[in-house]
């Protein structure tokens, strides 16, 4: 029996970022023998194992055979006889195929410590064809490492656009999309996932509202980008770095759906894209099996963030119902996170990265000031009904005038 430490953890070592979790891979055994030295069986496909002590992950060597359609269609074959490099093999890319030696020797049989070297997303073997989903997991990676200058190597966004072609992409289902662009949004640039899968023609097959931005053009004044998609994923890429919530990002990245539905005669307006915009993100979603609450900030941002770039503009009233539609009283988890996609749909553009964004921290002040006027003071009084709701609307308006948020003119349409 000898084990190796493999994967992620080797590729982030020598990249000289942090290791959180370590894989094995277990050369020469079989199950009974890990099960007798106590490791715990886990994997259902395949033979994976909790180490007894440390519960970390240890793998029998294995190899994978295509047998059907998809990326489940593969059948693992574990066995003593099988060999690192068997195992290394069947990976799907090189940086990601290396290996640690117990004595910390560097095992390397595709030359993934030169990709790691030249910044290169290279697949191990035509095997990589085999399963649509490394196609995503590429844009991931691309997504994760685009800080340190990776791309994907010419032969390999080659071979993910045949494999497109073929129609593999087609194969793959909502859940595990959704699963890898989740967690592409959680990466560093989360532009490029979007970027990669454009550049081999997947994005037209798994987010058509997305890639129809693409060629929109927006009115110069307020977007110097001119481009919509452009634009949307200069957005993503801010809200990642104003917070790490992946439902804040994927509201950026939703946000102006509906400039792709706008009819070319009324370009580079864009005149009622929000409410085109919630019907496509809805679609989306269900299509996705995006989770409720990624949909529901993603639609709201969508709906309002035209309104919310006008604040300062608005009267008292439409102020307050505003923080109304928002649902600002009762989730006001919520209402911050729609603060920061509008936030970055405002600054996400060029030259605009350091402005200041007031409107946000007006309808905050104009939240905290409505929250002042007690419904439950009034119900006391023996208000009750119409008449204590009218009461309450009053006085919050009174609130949020008194909070320094007076009537502005009436706000015009938006481009």
């Amino acid at each position: 029996m000898q084990i190796y430490q493999v994967g992620g953890s080797v590729r982030d070592g020598l990249l000289g970022l942090p290791v959180t979790d370590r894989d094995w891979v277990v050369v020469g055994a079989t199950t009974q023998e890990m099960e007798a030295l106590g490791y715990r069986l886990v994997g259902k496909d395949f033979p994976v194992f909790l180490h007894p002590q440390t519960h970390e992950e240890y793998a029998l060597a294995r190899t994978e055979r295509k047998i059907g359609p998809g990326y489940k269609g593969f059948a693992a074959h574990a066995a003593p006889d099988i060999t690192l490099e068997d195992d290394l093999r069947r990976r799907d890319l090189t940086i990601n195929a290396m290996a640690l030696a117990p004595d910390g020797a560097l095992i390397d049989p595709f030359g993934g410590a030169a990709d790691l070297e030249h910044r290169l997303l290279r697949h191990v073997s035509p095997a990589f064809g085999e399963d649509p989903v490394r196609i995503l997991r590429v844009a991931r990676f691309a997504a994760r490492f685009a800080p340190l200058g990776f791309e994907v190597a010419d032969e390999t966004a080659a071979l993910m656009r045949t494999m497109v072609e073929a129609g593999e992409v087609d194969a793959l289902v909502p859940e595990r999309v959704w699963t890898e662009l989740a967690r592409a949004l959680g990466e560093a640039c989360p532009s490029r996932f979007f970027e990669v899968l454009r550049a081999c023609g997947a994005l037209p097959r798994l987010l058509p509202e997305l890639d129809r931005l693409f060629g929109v053009p927006q009115p110069r004044q307020h977007h110097p980008e001119i481009d919509t998609g452009v634009h949307v994923l200069q957005v993503v890429d801010r809200a990642a770095q104003l917070s790490s919530d992946t439902r804040v990002r994927f509201a950026a990245l939703l946000h102006d759906l509906g400039k792709g539905a706008t009819p070319k005669e009324e370009w580079p307006r864009h005149i009622g894209h929000e409410e085109r915009g919630t019907a496509l993100i809805e679609d989306v979603c269900q299509r996705l099996r995006v989770p409720n609450d990624y949909r529901d900030l993603a639609i709201l941002t969508a709906k309002y963030h035209g309104v919310c770039h006008r604040a300062e503009e608005l009267r008292a009233a439409t102020v307050l119902d505003t923080l109304q539609a928002l649902d600002a009283f009762r989730r006001p988890e919520r209402f911050a996170q729609f603060l920061l996609a509008c936030e970055a749909d405002s600054t996400g553009r060029p030259g605009y990265e350091q402005r200041p964004y007031p409107q946000a921290e007006l309808l905050r002040r104009a939240l905290r000031a409505a929250l002042t006027a007690d419904g439950a003071a009034l119900a006391a009084q023996g208000l009750k009904g119409d008449a204590m709701a009218e009461e309450l609307r009053r006085r919050r308006i009174a609130a949020i005038r008194h909070a320094g948020i007076q009537d502005g003119p009436a706000p015009e349409e938006p481009a």
